[in-house]
């Protein structure tokens, strides 16, 4: 098994060998256990499903929530020659259909799917007629409600694996506290469990934290120490660019990022900095998942995160390729005030929920019992404008009522636009022959993007078109509209806003399900989260690394040596390498048994009292023995 793992490695990756861990976890799914996998960002999630899911027969099934990832990761795998696809919100039906009949039929290898879509009629029809392998649930800690990113479609997992029962079945996530690891293996129902966790201490990652009243005139003091690429989080897409144009005046090679940005200024933006054409990119919570670039060294966080979480994921974007790098936090006195009243405001009182969901409804004309799965371009000031909310109780109240499974808005969804041949090739060959002045545009069509669009829908550049083909873009979309209308094509044009999705069908808003116990709970949960992030931000006396490992339960962490901490502790002299120390103690004791007042005074830039509780801790691991004479000496 060992072999046929690192034959696919080799020949898929290029990788001789597995990163730590990933091995173990593949082995333990093949062999039919019910895993879940804690690997930090960066540490190869993606690899531990995806490699056992091509040596097994079948297809595996990943659920994800996040649609640029399924998408970049569907991409990336057939870069490596391999089939993938992806059904989420905002698809059409014929789409899905189609993209379902290839899994049947087609050998597609991967299918990536939101939550949301388990349920579903087509996609539980189509599952009972496909080989499934594997179900892969990535991000696996948004099952569980004491989560920092609980997704209610995610309780529906457990129910669809009962129509895949021969599955094996692996949960990924980054980060999880015990508590979070003890609710995803009871939500998924585990059986055969085993968890995997590599350790949350990064050893050339260190953590800083700053008080700062002049934030920006520290972060430029930081880019000038710290050379190489850098990403700024900030909270507001405003902030971005503003913060942006600062480091630029500044004389660095910036640029900025967020959700509002189209899909092609997005891609370009990333891929310049990925490709170090920009030095620093400025950004909102945003940017950053499913990147794959090594050489970041520095990540700073202008305002304070809501989780350690989600500051554990962001921070560790940096030295993935394992070489020193900085996670540094600046934040000042109002910082820690703004982040208590953004925990209440995110908790809009039921009254306001009730009037935003109808006020949804009244917005998109939904009838009571209808729109399930249904998705709408959803622009946030023309709906404040139209129903004089404010804008955080709008923004605030779609997030709690997609907590309650009612709603889903993808802040980030920008489709290109997409083309399905829903001809043969025989018949799109004839209508070619009678009409000459399209023959030459599908010709480029089919040049520029392939013949997958005979079996399903490719995304398609109406710009690209138009250069190809030296003509304006607006006459490229009439041609694309008329193919449409005569049956030639199926056409699907970009959706450039965000998308908002009535997960259930739309409720009489008096009798809207919404669980108050429940809320309440999570309102209390997310407190104690944000006071965890306070009392990391203002703890002066603890190793960073310890105090991050402790928050995910990683209670025997050693201090980094790296941190802000324990950088100025060796400043001071006090720094104790615990394990130079230890070592010393064994190869003196190995040479001869020796007293402890001997061993003490032959460790003479130690104290006695470090010494001692050294000798402690090897007594107590069993490492060493008190022999006859009262001396230490090694355990055979």
């Amino acid at each position: 098994m060992t072999t046929e793992i690192q034959q696919v490695l080799k020949k898929v990756w290029g990788y001789d060998r597995f990163r730590p861990l990933q091995e173990e976890i593949i082995n333990a799914v093949m062999e039919g256990n019910d895993v879940l996998a804690i690997l930090p960002t960066g540490g190869g999630k993606s690899v531990c499903f995806q490699v056992p899911a091509l040596v097994m027969e079948g297809i595996c099934i990943v659920v994800s929530p996040l649609i640029a990832l399924m998408k970049d990761q569907v991409e990336q795998l057939k870069k490596r020659g391999i089939s993938a696809s992806a059904v989420y919100s905002g698809m059409s039906r014929r789409e899905i259909d189609i993209v379902l009949d290839n899994c049947v039929y087609g050998g597609v290898k991967f299918l990536y799917v939101s939550p949301e879509r388990l349920q579903t009629e087509i996609l539980k029809e189509r599952v009972k007629k496909m080989q499934v392998s594997l179900l892969a649930v990535d991000e696996a800690h948004c099952i569980s409600q004491w989560g920092y990113d609980f997704r209610p479609p995610y309780l529906e997992i457990a129910d669809f694996r009962e129509l895949i029962p021969t599955a094996k079945l692996i949960a990924l996530t980054a980060s999880a506290t015990p508590k979070v690891q003890k609710d995803i293996q009871e939500k998924l129902k585990f059986q055969r469990s085993k968890v995997f966790q590599r350790s949350f201490a990064r050893p050339n990652l260190s953590y800083s934290v700053r008080f700062e009243e002049h934030k920006e005139g520290k972060l430029m003091e930081i880019l000038a120490k710290v050379p190489g690429s850098a990403i700024v989080y900030v909270r507001s897409r405003k902030r971005t660019q503003l913060l942006a144009n600062y480091l630029i005046r500044s004389g660095i090679v910036a640029d900025y990022y967020h959700a509002g940005l189209s899909n092609e200024v997005r891609n370009r933006k990333q891929e310049d900095w990925v490709q170090d054409k920009l030095r620093v990119i400025v950004a909102t919570n945003a940017f950053g998942m499913g990147i794959d670039k090594a050489n970041v060294r520095t990540v700073i966080h202008m305002d304070l995160p809501d989780t350690l979480e989600a500051y554990y994921q962001e921070a560790g974007r940096a030295g993935r390729d394992d070489r020193k790098a900085f996670a540094v936090m600046l934040y000042h006195k109002k910082d820690v005030e703004e982040l208590r009243e953004r925990i209440l405001q995110a908790y809009p009182s039921v009254d306001v929920l009730r009037r935003v969901y109808q006020s949804l409804a009244n917005y998109y004309k939904i009838a009571v019992g209808s729109s399930q799965l249904a998705s709408y371009d959803f622009v946030l000031d023309d709906f404040i404008e139209t129903f004089g909310f404010n804008r955080n109780e709008v923004y605030y109240s779609i997030k709690k009522l997609s907590e309650e499974g009612l709603i889903q808005l993808n802040e980030s969804f920008f489709q290109p636009s997409r083309v399905h041949i829903t001809v043969d090739h025989q018949k799109l060959y004839e209508f070619q022959l009678f009409n000459e002045t399209y023959d030459s545009f599908i010709k480029a069509l089919l040049r520029i993007y392939g013949g997958e669009m005979f079996s399903t829908y490719s995304s398609i550049s109406e710009r690209q078109l138009s250069l190809f083909l030296k003509i304006p873009i607006y006459e490229v979309k009439q041609k694309l509209k008329y193919l449409e209308q005569i049956g030639i094509i199926s056409y699907d044009q970009q959706k450039d806003k965000p998308q908002l999705t009535f997960i259930t069908p739309r409720f009489e808003t008096s009798r809207l399900p919404l669980d108050i116990r429940k809320i309440n709970g999570r309102k209390h949960q997310d407190i104690e989260k944000s006071e965890a992030v306070i009392a990391y931000v203002e703890q002066k006396n603890r190793c960073r690394t310890q105090l991050l490992s402790e928050y995910f339960g990683e209670l025997k962490a050693d201090k980094c040596g790296v941190c802000d901490f324990c950088v100025e502790e060796k400043r001071r002299g006090e720094f104790v390498d615990e394990e130079s120390l230890r070592i010393s103690i064994l190869e003196m004791v190995k040479q001869q048994p020796l007293l402890p007042e001997e061993l003490t005074g032959k460790l003479e830039n130690f104290s006695q009292e470090v010494v001692i509780e050294s000798i402690r801790k090897l007594l107590d691991g069993e490492e060493l023995y008190y022999d006859k004479g009262g001396r230490l000496d090694l355990i055979k």
